[in-house]
């Protein structure tokens, strides 16, 4: 008898893949049984959430995003500034009193009660007032004598000891009597200017850092009072400027210069 032929069919799938479906049931089995022995809290599943989505960084559903954004950066913006108002008033509080030390034993040994020094603070900043004739001769802008120069270097010494942070201004000031000379200084303006040079150049001298200073000279036309002798005057101003924004990036700046 002829043997029967078998007829024509697909390959058969591998014997392999029966193993696998097999092990995948067990597994699918095995979760769901643990999952329905497993006790749930559903306040500590929230609180997981929570913290996952502020450490991941998703918002708040239940606010608009812009609202969120700005409040952000808002608080960090206050944070940042009231650090560095703390610490900026922390140093100019140091630097203050270790003048102020200074400046008490000069007016203590003055003789002449237009010789006494004056401290006035500010926010982030305070200035040291000098009488020109603790350092200068009446219509004169070198530093001469030994004891002016000694006390510059005593005011170098403290700012030595203070934050690189800090910034320092010398000032010119004269009264309104109108100084005409024929060669330099000429005016008042000369004058007050020459003399805050001499003092920033003694101050290098005493190897305070250039970058940390500055010059400016009003002349006559700050007076301080009505008195002659408290309009002449140098004055020593020690600031720490916070603001760090350029004003070429403000809007409308180039429209000003039309």
């Amino acid at each position: 008898m002829a043997k029967k032929k078998c007829p024509e069919c697909p390959k058969c799938l591998p014997g392999w893949l029966v193993q696998f479906g097999d092990l995948m049931s067990l597994l699918l089995t095995f979760f769901i049984l643990l999952l329905s022995m497993a006790v749930m809290d559903k306040k500590k599943v929230e609180e997981y959430f929570d913290i996952m989505k502020k450490a991941m960084g998703f918002l708040d559903q239940s606010s608009d995003v812009r609202e969120q954004t700005d409040e952000y950066s808002d608080s960090k913006s206050n944070n940042d500034s009231d650090d560095n108002m703390t610490s900026a008033e922390e140093g100019v509080q140091q630097a203050s009193e270790q003048i102020q030390e200074l400046v008490q034993s000069q007016n203590d040994s003055a003789a002449d009660q237009t010789q006494v020094m004056q401290i006035t603070k500010g926010k982030n900043e305070f200035t040291l007032d000098i009488p020109s004739t603790i350092m200068f001769k009446p219509g004169e802008y070198k530093i001469s004598e030994a004891a002016s120069k000694r006390f510059i270097a005593k005011i170098a010494r403290v700012i030595r000891s203070m934050p690189q942070t800090f910034s320092i201004e010398v000032i010119g000031y004269t009264d309104n009597r109108a100084y005409k000379s024929k060669q330099i200084p000429r005016d008042d303006w000369d004058l007050s200017a020459l003399r805050s040079i001499e003092v920033v150049k003694e101050l290098i001298k005493n190897r305070i850092e250039p970058a940390q200073l500055k010059v400016s000279a009003y002349g006559s036309y700050h007076p301080k009072s009505e008195v002659a002798s408290d309009n002449r005057r140098v004055e020593i101003r020690f600031f720490s400027d916070n603001d760090q924004s350029d004003i070429l990036n403000q809007d409308n700046f180039f429209d000003r210069l039309e």
